[in-house]
Protein backbone atom coordinates (compact mmCIF):
# COMPACT_ATOMS: atom_id res chain seq x y z
CA UNK A 1 0.00 0.00 0.00
CA UNK A 2 0.99 3.64 -0.36
CA UNK A 3 1.90 5.60 2.74
CA UNK A 4 3.73 8.75 3.74
CA UNK A 5 6.74 7.70 5.80
CA UNK A 6 8.30 10.18 8.23
CA UNK A 7 12.05 9.81 7.68
CA UNK A 8 13.60 12.72 9.61
CA UNK A 9 12.79 15.48 12.06
CA UNK A 10 12.42 18.97 10.67
CA UNK A 11 10.96 20.27 7.40
CA UNK A 12 8.22 18.62 5.30
CA UNK A 13 10.82 17.22 2.90
CA UNK A 14 11.28 14.42 5.44
CA UNK A 15 7.85 13.05 4.48
CA UNK A 16 8.27 10.48 1.69
CA UNK A 17 5.70 8.56 -0.34
CA UNK A 18 6.58 4.86 -0.19
CA UNK A 19 5.17 1.40 -0.72
CA UNK A 20 4.85 -0.38 2.63
CA UNK A 21 3.23 -3.68 3.67
CA UNK A 22 -0.51 -3.59 4.13
CA UNK A 23 -1.42 -4.35 7.75
CA UNK A 24 -3.44 -7.38 8.81
CA UNK A 25 -5.97 -6.97 11.62
CA UNK A 26 -5.50 -8.90 14.84
CA UNK A 27 -8.44 -10.68 16.47
CA UNK A 28 -9.70 -7.49 18.19
CA UNK A 29 -8.91 -5.10 15.34
CA UNK A 30 -10.57 -3.70 12.25
CA UNK A 31 -8.84 -2.91 8.96
CA UNK A 32 -9.86 0.53 7.70
CA UNK A 33 -9.61 1.54 4.06
CA UNK A 34 -8.70 5.21 4.55
CA UNK A 35 -10.45 7.67 2.25
CA UNK A 36 -9.40 10.89 3.97
CA UNK A 37 -7.11 12.17 6.68
CA UNK A 38 -6.00 15.63 7.81
CA UNK A 39 -2.88 17.64 8.52
CA UNK A 40 -3.57 18.75 12.08
CA UNK A 41 -1.40 21.40 13.71
CA UNK A 42 -0.21 18.68 16.07
CA UNK A 43 1.10 16.63 13.12
CA UNK A 44 3.10 19.62 11.91
CA UNK A 45 4.49 20.33 15.38
CA UNK A 46 5.45 16.70 15.95
CA UNK A 47 7.16 16.45 12.56
CA UNK A 48 9.40 19.40 13.43
CA UNK A 49 9.63 18.52 17.15
CA UNK A 50 8.22 21.96 17.91
CA UNK A 51 7.20 20.93 21.41
CA UNK A 52 7.99 22.27 24.90
CA UNK A 53 11.65 21.80 25.75
CA UNK A 54 10.89 19.35 28.57
CA UNK A 55 9.15 17.03 26.08
CA UNK A 56 11.83 16.94 23.35
CA UNK A 57 14.15 14.33 24.87
CA UNK A 58 11.36 11.91 25.93
CA UNK A 59 9.81 12.21 22.47
CA UNK A 60 13.11 11.50 20.74
CA UNK A 61 13.66 8.45 22.92
CA UNK A 62 10.13 7.24 22.11
CA UNK A 63 10.15 8.04 18.37
CA UNK A 64 13.84 7.52 17.58
CA UNK A 65 16.88 9.34 19.00
CA UNK A 66 18.44 10.31 15.65
CA UNK A 67 15.53 10.01 13.24
CA UNK A 68 11.98 8.63 13.42
CA UNK A 69 11.83 4.87 13.18
CA UNK A 70 10.10 4.91 9.76
CA UNK A 71 6.87 6.08 11.34
CA UNK A 72 3.69 7.10 9.57
CA UNK A 73 2.12 10.29 10.90
CA UNK A 74 -1.57 11.19 10.89
CA UNK A 75 -4.17 11.17 13.66
CA UNK A 76 -7.57 11.70 12.03
CA UNK A 77 -9.17 9.46 9.45
CA UNK A 78 -12.42 8.58 7.76
CA UNK A 79 -13.03 5.50 5.69
CA UNK A 80 -14.66 2.11 5.41
CA UNK A 81 -14.18 -1.11 7.37
CA UNK A 82 -12.61 -3.59 4.95
CA UNK A 83 -11.93 -6.50 7.30
CA UNK A 84 -12.53 -7.41 10.94
CA UNK A 85 -10.78 -9.69 13.40
CA UNK A 86 -12.47 -12.82 14.73
CA UNK A 87 -13.38 -11.22 18.07
CA UNK A 88 -14.76 -7.92 16.74
CA UNK A 89 -18.42 -7.21 17.57
CA UNK A 90 -18.79 -3.41 17.28
CA UNK A 91 -18.22 -3.14 13.52
CA UNK A 92 -18.77 -5.10 10.35
CA UNK A 93 -17.29 -4.99 6.87
CA UNK A 94 -18.68 -2.03 4.92
CA UNK A 95 -19.29 0.27 7.90
CA UNK A 96 -18.44 3.90 7.14
CA UNK A 97 -16.53 5.41 10.06
CA UNK A 98 -14.39 8.28 11.32
CA UNK A 99 -11.81 8.01 14.04
CA UNK A 100 -8.69 9.04 15.92
CA UNK A 101 -5.56 6.89 15.82
CA UNK A 102 -4.18 8.06 19.18
CA UNK A 103 -0.47 7.81 19.93
CA UNK A 104 -0.09 5.05 17.34
CA UNK A 105 -0.58 7.61 14.55
CA UNK A 106 -0.59 6.02 11.07
CA UNK A 107 -3.45 7.72 9.22
CA UNK A 108 -1.22 8.89 6.31
CA UNK A 109 -1.71 5.56 4.57
CA UNK A 110 -4.17 3.68 2.40
CA UNK A 111 -5.00 1.26 5.24
CA UNK A 112 -4.88 1.40 9.02
CA UNK A 113 -5.61 -1.22 11.68
CA UNK A 114 -7.17 -0.08 14.94
CA UNK A 115 -8.68 -1.83 17.92
CA UNK A 116 -12.45 -1.98 17.80
CA UNK A 117 -12.31 -0.15 21.16
CA UNK A 118 -10.35 2.76 19.71
CA UNK A 119 -11.99 6.14 19.11
CA UNK A 120 -14.10 5.03 16.13
CA UNK A 121 -17.68 5.95 15.32
CA UNK A 122 -20.18 5.84 12.45
CA UNK A 123 -19.74 8.63 9.91
CA UNK A 124 -22.60 11.16 9.82
CA UNK A 125 -24.83 10.37 6.85
CA UNK A 126 -24.69 13.90 5.45
CA UNK A 127 -20.89 14.27 5.59
CA UNK A 128 -18.34 13.32 2.98
CA UNK A 129 -15.31 11.33 4.08
CA UNK A 130 -13.23 14.50 3.79
CA UNK A 131 -15.58 16.35 6.12
CA UNK A 132 -15.92 13.46 8.58
CA UNK A 133 -12.14 13.15 8.97
CA UNK A 134 -12.08 16.56 10.68
CA UNK A 135 -14.31 15.42 13.55
CA UNK A 136 -11.83 13.15 15.31
CA UNK A 137 -9.65 15.93 16.76
CA UNK A 138 -11.35 19.25 16.02
CA UNK A 139 -14.87 18.14 16.82
CA UNK A 140 -14.10 15.87 19.76
CA UNK A 141 -11.72 18.32 21.45
CA UNK A 142 -14.20 21.19 21.12
CA UNK A 143 -17.03 19.05 22.47
CA UNK A 144 -14.94 17.81 25.40
CA UNK A 145 -13.79 21.24 26.55
CA UNK A 146 -17.12 23.01 26.12
CA UNK A 147 -18.92 20.31 28.09
CA UNK A 148 -16.41 20.76 30.90
CA UNK A 149 -17.01 24.52 30.73
CA UNK A 150 -20.71 23.95 31.55
CA UNK A 151 -21.68 26.91 29.39
CA UNK A 152 -25.10 28.39 30.00
CA UNK A 153 -27.20 30.34 27.53
CA UNK A 154 -26.32 34.03 27.60
CA UNK A 155 -22.82 33.57 29.01
CA UNK A 156 -19.80 35.12 27.32
CA UNK A 157 -16.99 32.96 25.95
CA UNK A 158 -13.74 34.02 24.31
CA UNK A 159 -12.05 31.49 22.03
CA UNK A 160 -8.34 32.12 21.46
CA UNK A 161 -7.06 30.57 18.22
CA UNK A 162 -10.62 30.24 16.96
CA UNK A 163 -9.77 29.90 13.27
CA UNK A 164 -8.23 26.40 13.32
CA UNK A 165 -9.66 22.91 13.36
CA UNK A 166 -10.71 22.87 17.02
CA UNK A 167 -11.64 26.54 17.14
CA UNK A 168 -14.07 26.48 14.21
CA UNK A 169 -16.01 23.66 15.85
CA UNK A 170 -15.82 25.40 19.24
CA UNK A 171 -17.37 28.59 17.86
CA UNK A 172 -20.31 26.62 16.46
CA UNK A 173 -20.80 24.55 19.61
CA UNK A 174 -20.67 27.63 21.84
CA UNK A 175 -23.40 29.23 19.70
CA UNK A 176 -25.39 25.98 19.93
CA UNK A 177 -25.25 26.30 23.73
CA UNK A 178 -26.50 29.89 23.46
CA UNK A 179 -23.28 31.67 24.41
CA UNK A 180 -22.09 35.02 23.11
CA UNK A 181 -18.82 34.28 21.31
CA UNK A 182 -15.72 36.45 20.95
CA UNK A 183 -13.28 34.86 18.51
CA UNK A 184 -9.56 35.72 18.51
CA UNK A 185 -7.26 34.95 15.59
CA UNK A 186 -5.38 36.64 12.76
CA UNK A 187 -7.18 39.11 10.49
CA UNK A 188 -7.48 36.77 7.49
CA UNK A 189 -9.75 34.44 9.47
CA UNK A 190 -12.10 36.93 11.10
CA UNK A 191 -14.74 37.09 8.36
CA UNK A 192 -15.02 33.29 8.36
CA UNK A 193 -15.45 33.35 12.14
CA UNK A 194 -18.26 35.88 11.86
CA UNK A 195 -19.99 33.55 9.39
CA UNK A 196 -19.73 30.72 11.93
CA UNK A 197 -21.55 32.81 14.53
CA UNK A 198 -18.96 34.83 16.43
CA UNK A 199 -20.51 38.03 17.80
CA UNK A 200 -17.17 39.80 18.25
CA UNK A 201 -13.83 39.14 16.53
CA UNK A 202 -10.35 40.29 17.56
CA UNK A 203 -7.15 40.31 15.53
CA UNK A 204 -4.54 39.22 18.07
CA UNK A 205 -1.76 40.89 16.06
CA UNK A 206 -3.40 44.28 16.64
CA UNK A 207 -5.21 44.00 19.97
CA UNK A 208 -4.58 42.29 23.30
CA UNK A 209 -7.96 41.15 24.60
CA UNK A 210 -6.64 41.12 28.18
CA UNK A 211 -6.26 44.92 28.09
CA UNK A 212 -9.77 45.72 26.89
CA UNK A 213 -11.41 45.59 30.32
CA UNK A 214 -13.96 43.00 29.08
CA UNK A 215 -14.60 39.95 31.22
CA UNK A 216 -15.78 36.51 30.16
CA UNK A 217 -17.42 33.55 31.83
CA UNK A 218 -15.22 31.17 29.83
CA UNK A 219 -11.92 31.60 27.99
CA UNK A 220 -10.97 28.69 25.74
CA UNK A 221 -7.33 28.79 24.60
CA UNK A 222 -7.18 26.30 21.75
CA UNK A 223 -3.48 26.78 20.98
CA UNK A 224 -1.96 27.18 24.44
CA UNK A 225 -0.57 30.65 23.71
CA UNK A 226 -2.93 33.09 25.45
CA UNK A 227 -1.42 35.37 28.15
CA UNK A 228 -1.88 33.28 31.29
CA UNK A 229 -2.12 36.00 33.97
CA UNK A 230 -4.04 38.37 31.72
CA UNK A 231 -6.53 35.64 30.83
CA UNK A 232 -7.19 34.94 34.50
CA UNK A 233 -7.80 38.67 35.09
CA UNK A 234 -10.23 38.68 32.15
CA UNK A 235 -12.37 35.95 33.70
CA UNK A 236 -15.49 36.83 35.63
CA UNK A 237 -15.67 35.52 39.23
CA UNK A 238 -16.02 31.76 39.14
CA UNK A 239 -15.00 31.71 35.47
CA UNK A 240 -13.34 28.80 33.68
CA UNK A 241 -10.08 28.97 31.71
CA UNK A 242 -9.80 26.05 29.28
CA UNK A 243 -6.33 25.34 27.88
CA UNK A 244 -5.69 22.84 25.13
CA UNK A 245 -2.07 22.11 24.21
CA UNK A 246 -0.93 23.19 27.69
CA UNK A 247 2.72 22.61 28.49
CA UNK A 248 4.02 21.53 31.92
CA UNK A 249 4.47 25.08 33.24
CA UNK A 250 0.90 26.06 32.38
CA UNK A 251 -0.41 22.94 34.08
CA UNK A 252 1.47 23.78 37.27
CA UNK A 253 0.36 27.42 37.18
CA UNK A 254 -3.18 26.25 36.48
CA UNK A 255 -3.28 24.02 39.55
CA UNK A 256 -1.99 26.86 41.70
CA UNK A 257 -4.47 29.39 40.27
CA UNK A 258 -7.43 27.01 40.61
CA UNK A 259 -6.68 26.49 44.31
CA UNK A 260 -6.34 30.20 45.12
CA UNK A 261 -8.28 32.38 42.73
CA UNK A 262 -11.79 30.96 42.78
CA UNK A 263 -11.45 30.50 39.03
CA UNK A 264 -11.02 27.10 37.44
CA UNK A 265 -8.15 26.30 35.03
CA UNK A 266 -8.94 23.20 32.97
CA UNK A 267 -6.18 21.62 30.80
CA UNK A 268 -6.51 18.75 28.38
CA UNK A 269 -6.92 15.32 29.91
CA UNK A 270 -7.42 11.85 28.50
CA UNK A 271 -10.85 10.35 28.99
CA UNK A 272 -12.55 6.98 29.02
CA UNK A 273 -13.79 5.19 25.88
CA UNK A 274 -17.33 5.84 27.11
CA UNK A 275 -16.80 9.62 27.12
CA UNK A 276 -15.35 9.50 23.61
CA UNK A 277 -18.29 7.40 22.40
CA UNK A 278 -20.81 9.79 23.94
CA UNK A 279 -19.15 12.81 22.32
CA UNK A 280 -19.04 11.02 18.94
CA UNK A 281 -22.79 10.43 19.14
CA UNK A 282 -23.32 14.06 20.15
CA UNK A 283 -21.36 15.37 17.16
CA UNK A 284 -23.08 12.99 14.74
CA UNK A 285 -26.52 14.15 15.90
CA UNK A 286 -25.60 17.83 15.54
CA UNK A 287 -24.09 17.33 12.09
CA UNK A 288 -27.10 15.37 10.83
CA UNK A 289 -29.42 18.03 12.28
CA UNK A 290 -27.56 20.74 10.33
CA UNK A 291 -26.26 22.43 13.50
CA UNK A 292 -22.55 21.75 12.92
CA UNK A 293 -20.34 21.68 9.84
CA UNK A 294 -16.71 21.15 8.95
CA UNK A 295 -14.64 24.08 7.69
CA UNK A 296 -12.18 22.87 5.04
CA UNK A 297 -9.59 25.32 3.77
CA UNK A 298 -7.66 23.19 1.27
CA UNK A 299 -7.61 19.59 0.05
CA UNK A 300 -4.52 17.78 -1.22
CA UNK A 301 -3.92 14.27 -2.56
CA UNK A 302 -1.71 11.94 -0.54
CA UNK A 303 1.16 12.49 -2.98
CA UNK A 304 1.31 16.20 -2.08
CA UNK A 305 1.58 15.71 1.68
CA UNK A 306 4.75 17.82 1.91
CA UNK A 307 2.96 20.74 0.27
CA UNK A 308 0.05 20.40 2.70
CA UNK A 309 2.45 20.45 5.66
CA UNK A 310 4.19 23.54 4.34
CA UNK A 311 0.85 25.32 4.18
CA UNK A 312 -0.13 24.28 7.70
CA UNK A 313 3.29 25.49 8.92
CA UNK A 314 2.34 29.04 7.86
CA UNK A 315 -0.44 29.17 10.46
CA UNK A 316 -2.80 30.56 7.82
CA UNK A 317 -5.15 27.59 7.49
CA UNK A 318 -8.82 28.29 8.14
CA UNK A 319 -10.36 25.29 9.81
CA UNK A 320 -8.91 22.12 8.34
CA UNK A 321 -6.50 20.90 5.69
CA UNK A 322 -7.67 17.54 4.34
CA UNK A 323 -5.74 14.82 2.52
CA UNK A 324 -7.62 12.52 0.13
CA UNK A 325 -6.18 9.02 0.17
CA UNK A 326 -8.35 6.64 -1.86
Amino acid sequence: MKAIVWTRYGPPEGLELREVPRPTPKSNQVLIRVYATTVAAGDSQLRGLRVPFAMKLPLRLFLGPVRPRNLILGQELAGEIEAVGNDVTRFKVGDQIFGWTGIGLGAYAEYKCLSENAVLAPKPDNMTYAEAATLAIGGLEAAYFLKRAQIQSGQKILIYGAGGSIGTFAVQLARYYGAEVTAVDRSSKLEMLRELGATQVIDYTRSDFTRSGETYDVIFDVVGKSPFSGSLRSLAPGGRYLIDNAGPSRRVRGQWASSRSGKQVIPWADRSPGVYAEDCRFLKELVEAGRLRAVIDRTYPLERMDEAHRYVDTGAKQGNVVITVH
